[in-house]
């Protein structure tokens, strides 16, 4: 399970570290793709490859699923980690997700997200002014 916020650093080269408590369930490898909110997914090889069979199965005769589905497989890169615990993102992930030099690693449970730390903290500072709406919505669910 992945949970928390880190802090790392992306390099020249475009890579950037995976928190340490995470490794150990990428080390057989993982996907990286194109994440909502302007972010990166990161997800290990099993959740991958669980999502992928759903975005399979979606009715392709609808002109939505064809654009999510497109979005998330078209934009995936398998990773590998690296002995110093880093993957590399591709530049059209970086481009994507405007990542600079700092990186915010958030993890939501079966995926990590990869945000430029900036726009990171505008996106968290208006979901906490938001909370009790959003809070209210998510008791409608069930939650």
């Amino acid at each position: 399970m992945f949970i928390g916020e880190y802090s790392h650093n992306l390099d020249e080269k475009g890579r950037v570290a995976v928190p340490k408590k995470f490794r150990l369930d990428l080390a057989s490898g993982a996907v990286v793709t194109r994440g909502l909110d302007n972010c990166l997914f990161l997800y290990t090889k099993k959740e991958w490859q669980k999502l992928a069979e759903k975005l399979a199965n979606l009715p392709f005769a609808q002109a939505n699923t064809r654009a999510f589905a497109r979005l998330m497989l078209a934009g995936a890169m398998d990773v590998t980690i690296d002995k110093q615990g880093r993957i590399i993102l591709p530049d059209y992930l970086r481009q994507y997700a405007s990542l600079k030099k700092e990186i915010i690693v958030a993890g939501l449970y079966n995926r990590l997200e990869l945000w430029d730390a900036k726009k990171w903290n505008e996106y968290k500072k208006k979901t906490e002014l938001e909370s009790n709406r959003i809070a209210e919505q998510m008791s409608e669910l069930g939650v």
